[in-house]
């Protein structure tokens, strides 16, 4: 049975007419829509997460301007290339904002094929703070090192913006956007996605901790380079993260709400 909520954006279409690897891509990417909403990172119509299609490297899948996350659907995704051509038969359209800089990092990161933007209360937050986030538990102790930073220069629908953020990004795969929100890329959908649930709770974390008005105590370098060592030991090296929590996501969306695969 499908969802009110899908039926307004949904786009039928014969199964057959995309690969496999397209489809699976789709399932997994409105899967990401749902379980973010669950998780509150997004409550409206905008923020994006897109993902590259893996038979088609130089297109990639995205929201459409218009729909909430928590309706998002297998076939009410747009398929685009980095151009601003888009090439699925919607009545709704790509964001510029999204457009723009997802397609730049899609560009010029060959190796990324998911990129996840939010604005959470708490991201938005720790973007506004001048020091970079503290190392005060064992999520940001894993993070330390990690995380990029962009400077903000207003709505993010300008096009030579994108190459600013990919050159401050770096071989990092988590930005926080000063001033604005969070950024994550990925060379899978559960590595994007794991990599923003930490970073979510990080900053979380240190929101709370603000609003106790007590000193921190903040972790050594010491430290916390010992739990980044006792992390990376734990998997092959080069080996995307987030498989297995990704697994745990979906399983999520499966009990959340099915009609997601539409």
């Amino acid at each position: 049975m499908r969802s009110p909520a899908a039926d307004g954006i949904s786009i039928p279409f014969p199964r057959e007419s995309v690969s496999e690897a397209e489809w699976n891509t789709r399932v997994d990417l409105a899967a990401a829509f749902r379980v973010a909403s669950h998780f509150g990172w997004n409550n409206t119509i905008y923020n994006h997460i897109s993902a590259r299609l893996p038979d088609a490297p130089d297109r990639m899948l995205m929201n459409p301007q218009g729909a909430g996350w928590h309706e998002m659907t297998a076939t009410s995704l747009i398929k685009a290339d980095f151009e601003g051509n888009d090439f699925s038969d919607s009545p709704l359209a790509l964001a510029p904002a999204g457009r723009n800089f997802h397609s730049a990092i899609f560009r010029l990161r060959p190796d990324i094929n998911c990129v996840l933007h939010i604005h959470p209360v708490a991201g938005v937050v720790a973007s506004a703070m001048r020091e970079p986030l503290l190392a005060i538990d064992q999520r940001s102790a894993m993070l330390q090192g990690k995380i990029s930073y962009h400077a903000y220069e207003g709505l993010a629908q300008e096009a030579d913006e994108g190459p600013r953020i990919v050159d401050d990004l770096g071989g990092n795969r988590l930005m926080i956007m000063k001033n604005h929100g969070l950024l994550t890329v990925g060379r899978t959908i559960g590595e994007a996605f794991a990599g923003m649930h930490t970073l979510v709770d990080a900053c979380d974390a240190q929101l709370r901790l603000m609003a106790t008005g007590r000193e921190p105590d903040i972790l050594p370098e010491k430290i916390w380079r010992h739990v980044q060592d006792q992390a990376a030991s734990r998997r092959k090296p080069d080996e995307p993260g987030g498989a297995l929590e990704w697994q745990m996501y979906r399983r999520l969306a499966d009990r959340l709400d099915p009609t997601y695969r539409d």
